[in-house]
Protein backbone atom coordinates (compact mmCIF):
# COMPACT_ATOMS: atom_id res chain seq x y z
CA UNK A 1 0.00 0.00 0.00
CA UNK A 2 3.24 2.50 0.45
CA UNK A 3 3.80 2.12 -3.08
CA UNK A 4 0.21 3.57 -3.84
CA UNK A 5 0.92 6.27 -1.35
CA UNK A 6 3.91 7.24 -3.02
CA UNK A 7 1.77 7.62 -6.36
CA UNK A 8 -0.58 9.85 -4.53
CA UNK A 9 1.72 12.31 -2.71
CA UNK A 10 3.10 12.65 -6.14
CA UNK A 11 -0.05 13.40 -8.21
CA UNK A 12 -0.79 16.09 -5.12
CA UNK A 13 2.67 17.36 -5.52
CA UNK A 14 2.41 18.15 -9.23
CA UNK A 15 -1.29 19.06 -8.73
CA UNK A 16 -0.27 21.83 -6.60
CA UNK A 17 2.58 22.79 -9.03
CA UNK A 18 -0.59 22.85 -11.86
CA UNK A 19 -2.31 24.98 -9.70
CA UNK A 20 0.37 27.19 -9.14
CA UNK A 21 1.26 27.51 -12.90
CA UNK A 22 -2.11 28.51 -13.34
CA UNK A 23 -2.10 31.21 -10.44
CA UNK A 24 1.00 33.01 -12.63
CA UNK A 25 -0.79 32.62 -15.71
CA UNK A 26 -3.93 34.54 -14.41
CA UNK A 27 -1.66 37.15 -12.60
CA UNK A 28 -0.85 37.93 -16.18
CA UNK A 29 -4.65 38.66 -17.20
CA UNK A 30 -4.82 42.39 -16.12
CA UNK A 31 -8.46 43.20 -14.92
CA UNK A 32 -8.10 46.77 -14.96
CA UNK A 33 -5.41 47.24 -11.74
CA UNK A 34 -2.06 48.48 -12.39
CA UNK A 35 0.33 45.60 -11.04
CA UNK A 36 3.67 45.11 -11.21
CA UNK A 37 2.86 41.30 -12.22
CA UNK A 38 1.91 42.20 -15.51
CA UNK A 39 4.93 43.06 -16.78
CA UNK A 40 6.41 39.30 -16.19
CA UNK A 41 7.53 37.75 -19.19
CA UNK A 42 9.20 40.72 -20.25
CA UNK A 43 12.65 40.49 -21.73
CA UNK A 44 15.00 43.33 -21.89
CA UNK A 45 18.57 43.12 -23.68
CA UNK A 46 21.17 44.26 -20.73
CA UNK A 47 24.52 44.40 -22.48
CA UNK A 48 23.89 41.90 -25.13
CA UNK A 49 21.90 39.18 -22.67
CA UNK A 50 17.62 39.08 -22.51
CA UNK A 51 17.03 39.86 -18.42
CA UNK A 52 13.57 39.78 -16.87
CA UNK A 53 12.43 43.39 -16.82
CA UNK A 54 12.66 43.53 -12.77
CA UNK A 55 16.37 42.87 -13.25
CA UNK A 56 17.02 45.84 -14.50
CA UNK A 57 14.51 48.31 -13.41
CA UNK A 58 12.21 48.99 -10.40
CA UNK A 59 8.79 48.51 -10.61
CA UNK A 60 6.20 50.19 -8.67
CA UNK A 61 2.59 50.87 -9.23
CA UNK A 62 2.01 54.61 -7.28
CA UNK A 63 -1.90 54.25 -7.99
CA UNK A 64 -4.18 51.77 -9.54
CA UNK A 65 -4.09 52.62 -12.95
CA UNK A 66 -0.07 53.56 -13.35
CA UNK A 67 3.01 51.33 -13.41
CA UNK A 68 6.36 53.23 -12.74
CA UNK A 69 9.33 51.77 -14.19
CA UNK A 70 12.53 52.95 -13.09
CA UNK A 71 15.69 51.62 -15.19
CA UNK A 72 18.77 50.93 -12.51
CA UNK A 73 21.02 52.50 -14.87
CA UNK A 74 19.81 55.55 -16.68
CA UNK A 75 21.17 54.81 -20.15
CA UNK A 76 18.78 51.62 -20.26
CA UNK A 77 15.63 53.69 -20.41
CA UNK A 78 15.71 52.86 -24.36
CA UNK A 79 16.18 49.29 -24.11
CA UNK A 80 13.09 49.15 -21.25
CA UNK A 81 10.95 51.11 -23.49
CA UNK A 82 11.74 48.98 -26.83
CA UNK A 83 11.42 45.55 -24.54
CA UNK A 84 7.80 46.81 -23.34
CA UNK A 85 6.79 48.38 -26.95
CA UNK A 86 7.49 44.55 -28.37
CA UNK A 87 5.74 42.53 -25.40
CA UNK A 88 2.41 43.47 -27.14
CA UNK A 89 0.47 43.76 -24.18
CA UNK A 90 -1.30 46.40 -25.07
CA UNK A 91 0.11 49.53 -23.21
CA UNK A 92 2.29 52.60 -24.45
CA UNK A 93 5.43 53.35 -22.54
CA UNK A 94 5.84 57.42 -21.83
CA UNK A 95 9.51 57.66 -20.92
CA UNK A 96 9.90 60.99 -19.08
CA UNK A 97 13.77 60.55 -19.71
CA UNK A 98 14.26 59.41 -15.84
CA UNK A 99 10.88 56.54 -15.44
CA UNK A 100 8.60 55.37 -17.68
CA UNK A 101 5.19 55.06 -16.92
CA UNK A 102 1.97 52.93 -18.30
CA UNK A 103 -1.52 54.04 -17.97
CA UNK A 104 -3.66 51.07 -17.32
CA UNK A 105 -7.10 52.59 -19.52
CA UNK A 106 -10.20 51.21 -18.33
CA UNK A 107 -11.81 48.19 -19.30
CA UNK A 108 -14.63 48.48 -22.27
CA UNK A 109 -17.14 45.36 -21.61
CA UNK A 110 -16.02 43.50 -24.46
CA UNK A 111 -12.48 43.84 -23.56
CA UNK A 112 -13.94 42.36 -20.05
CA UNK A 113 -15.14 39.27 -22.33
CA UNK A 114 -11.97 38.62 -24.27
CA UNK A 115 -10.01 38.67 -20.44
CA UNK A 116 -12.26 35.66 -19.58
CA UNK A 117 -12.07 33.78 -22.55
CA UNK A 118 -8.23 34.09 -21.78
CA UNK A 119 -9.11 33.44 -18.49
CA UNK A 120 -11.11 30.57 -19.70
CA UNK A 121 -8.52 29.15 -21.69
CA UNK A 122 -5.90 28.95 -19.06
CA UNK A 123 -8.20 27.08 -16.58
CA UNK A 124 -9.18 24.54 -19.22
CA UNK A 125 -5.39 24.35 -19.79
CA UNK A 126 -5.06 23.53 -16.09
CA UNK A 127 -7.82 21.00 -15.87
CA UNK A 128 -6.24 19.43 -18.89
CA UNK A 129 -2.83 19.19 -16.64
CA UNK A 130 -4.41 17.69 -13.84
CA UNK A 131 -6.72 15.23 -15.99
CA UNK A 132 -3.62 14.23 -17.23
CA UNK A 133 -1.74 13.78 -14.33
CA UNK A 134 -4.85 11.72 -13.05
CA UNK A 135 -4.23 9.66 -16.01
CA UNK A 136 -0.68 8.65 -15.31
CA UNK A 137 -0.94 8.17 -11.60
CA UNK A 138 -3.45 5.51 -12.87
CA UNK A 139 -1.40 4.34 -14.80
CA UNK A 140 0.98 3.82 -12.59
CA UNK A 141 -0.97 2.63 -9.53
CA UNK A 142 -2.21 -0.06 -12.06
CA UNK A 143 1.74 -1.33 -13.21
CA UNK A 144 2.08 -2.01 -9.55
CA UNK A 145 -0.02 -5.26 -9.85
CA UNK A 146 3.22 -7.02 -11.50
CA UNK A 147 5.18 -5.87 -8.42
CA UNK A 148 2.84 -7.92 -6.40
CA UNK A 149 0.01 -5.27 -5.32
CA UNK A 150 -3.37 -6.71 -4.65
CA UNK A 151 -5.90 -5.48 -7.21
CA UNK A 152 -8.09 -4.48 -3.84
CA UNK A 153 -5.63 -1.86 -3.13
CA UNK A 154 -5.01 -0.60 -6.48
CA UNK A 155 -8.79 -0.18 -6.93
CA UNK A 156 -8.93 2.00 -4.10
CA UNK A 157 -5.81 3.78 -4.71
CA UNK A 158 -7.49 4.72 -8.22
CA UNK A 159 -10.83 6.08 -6.53
CA UNK A 160 -8.24 8.33 -4.34
CA UNK A 161 -6.56 9.45 -7.22
CA UNK A 162 -9.81 10.50 -8.41
CA UNK A 163 -10.82 12.19 -4.96
CA UNK A 164 -7.90 14.18 -4.96
CA UNK A 165 -8.48 15.25 -9.06
CA UNK A 166 -11.95 16.38 -8.09
CA UNK A 167 -10.63 18.74 -5.45
CA UNK A 168 -8.22 19.69 -7.33
CA UNK A 169 -10.81 20.71 -10.22
CA UNK A 170 -13.04 22.13 -7.54
CA UNK A 171 -10.16 24.25 -6.85
CA UNK A 172 -9.58 25.51 -10.79
CA UNK A 173 -13.53 26.22 -10.67
CA UNK A 174 -13.01 28.18 -8.01
CA UNK A 175 -9.94 30.12 -8.76
CA UNK A 176 -12.19 30.68 -12.20
CA UNK A 177 -15.17 32.21 -10.59
CA UNK A 178 -12.69 34.49 -8.24
CA UNK A 179 -11.24 35.84 -11.08
CA UNK A 180 -13.90 36.50 -13.61
CA UNK A 181 -15.66 38.49 -10.75
CA UNK A 182 -12.37 40.29 -10.64
CA UNK A 183 -12.45 40.92 -14.02
CA UNK A 184 -16.16 41.38 -14.40
CA UNK A 185 -16.60 44.32 -11.63
CA UNK A 186 -15.96 47.52 -12.59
Amino acid sequence: MEEVEFYLEDAKDTMDRAIKHLTIELAKIRAGKASPSMLDGIQVEYYGVLSPLNNVASITTPDARTITIKPFEKKMIGEVEKAIRNSNIGLSPNNDGENIRLSIPMLTEERRRDLVKRVKQEIETAKVNIRNIRQNTNSDIRKLTKEGVSEDEVKIGEERVQKLTHGFITKVDQIFAAKEHDIMSV
